[in-house]
Parts: C-alpha cells; structure tokens; sequence
C-alpha cells in the first residue's frame, strides 16, 4: 500500500483529533472572533467533513463537487455575518492543522515515500486553493443577492 494512502486512512481515521484541535483554534484565535461565537457544532461539523473524506476530496470529487460545498459554506458564513478574512483563515488552519499532522505522522522513512509525501502535500495544496477560491466566489454571490442596504463590511 503506497504511503499517500496510508496516511489519509490515517487522517480519516484521525478525523475526530484533528477537528477537535481546529476548532479549539478556531475558537481561541485571535484572527478568528466570529468563530469563538459559533457554535462548536457548526465548526466540527465542516472540519470533520473534510478530514474523515480527505480521499474524496482529493482524487474523486470534481471541481464542481468542491464548488457547491464551498458555495454553500460561504454562503452560511455570510448570512452569519462572520467576515470573509475568517472564513478563508478557517480554511487556512484546516490546512495547517492537516498539514502539522502530516509532517508529524512518522511514516517516511526512504526517499521514496518522501515523495510520496509530498505528492499528497501537492494535492492537498490544491484541495484547499480549489476551496479558497469558490469560497471567496459563493461569498461574493451571498453579498451580491443581498439588497444593498443589507450589506455591511466588516472594518478591521
């Protein structure tokens, strides 16, 4: 069995630890106040949708798959009122918190599961830009749907 697949049954098996700790940093950090005031809930739910499908997402979901998830949570996060710096920094610490678990896995031991490594590094790098990017996108049309008055940008 090729590293890259070890390590994402991992994370999937991991998905519960590694929410938990994304959310305890969503909710404590100070880049992310509208997110210490949703409920736990909320935040696990789409944290531990993307760590328990991580396979899905990167080899079987199609950009229109992404799209539509991405649409749907940026669309709540802006009928919520929570900032769109937040919701991409959410997507960022998903990231990181993957990503630190990754590096941290112990499971490379020659040059060629470095490689391979990587390679799932690559694909999660791509995963998330995907999802940054229709993110900002179903964000954009949430506002753009709103009547004018109802639109309020958040000040720094």
């Amino acid at each position: 069995m090729l590293l890259s697949t070890r390590l994402v049954q991992r994370i999937e098996e991991q998905a519960d630890e590694l929410t938990r700790g994304v959310v305890e940093d969503l909710q404590s950090n100070p880049k992310t106040p509208s997110y210490h005031a949703l409920a736990t809930r909320t935040i696990e739910r789409r944290a531990y949708d993307v760590y328990r499908n991580l396979g899905k997402w990167l080899t079987t979901m199609s950009d229109e798959e992404i799209e539509s998830a991405h649409y749907e949570l940026a669309r709540r996060r802006a009928e919520e009122k929570v900032p769109l710096s937040e919701v991409i920094y959410a997507l960022i610490l998903t990231k990181y918190h993957l990503r630190n678990y990754i590096n941290a896995s112990g499971m490379v031991d020659s040059a060629v599961q470095l490689y391979q490594e990587q390679e799932l590094q690559h694909l999660i790098g791509r995963f998330f830009d995907k999802a940054t990017y229709y993110t900002v996108r179903g964000y954009e049309q949430a506002l753009l749907s709103r009547p004018v008055e109802e639109v309020t940008w958040p000040q720094p």
